[in-house]
């Protein structure tokens, strides 16, 4: 952003403020009273919020090979091979499936492609018919 509309936003916010505080100082003093009493109700309400330690991957990787810890404390533990596998069990199962529908795909269009050979051979029409596009042309449009 240009500094300009930094600036004119800036005094913008300064207006907005003054003209806020202007305005409190004139409410009755019952008002107020409720107001701030309505602020501490809702501030003791409010849940604490959940403190998130973030510690790189790499942390514990000095560390033996049992239980590392943690700058907090807590232990972490290396995760076994099984839990490596129930990870990676679903990319396995992905790409078993996208090769799964690669065959399939690939059959069918085989199939297709011998029923169209089939039908040909068995056909009365000669081999020339077939070489003629117009003949091709009425074919796509009968089927």
């Amino acid at each position: 952003m240009s500094s300009a509309l930094e600036n004119k936003e800036l005094e913008f916010v300064q207006g907005m403020r003054r003209a806020l505080d202007e305005s409190a100082a004139s409410l009755p003093s019952a008002t107020t009273a409720r107001l701030t009493a309505a602020r501490k109700a809702a501030l003791a309400r409010k849940k604490a919020e959940p403190v998130l330690v973030r510690v790189p991957s790499l942390a514990a990787a000095g560390a033996g090979a049992g239980m590392a810890a943690l700058p907090g404390g807590l232990p972490q533990r290396r995760r076994s091979a099984l839990a490596r596998f129930a990870l990676a069990w679903p990319l396995a199962a992905l790409v078993a499936g996208l090769f799964a529908i690669a065959y399939f795909e690939d059959q069918q269009r085989t199939a297709e492609l011998a029923d169209i050979d089939a039908a040909m051979l068995s056909d009365d029409l000669p081999l020339t018919a077939y070489l003629d596009h117009g003949f091709n042309a009425y074919l796509t449009r009968a089927h």
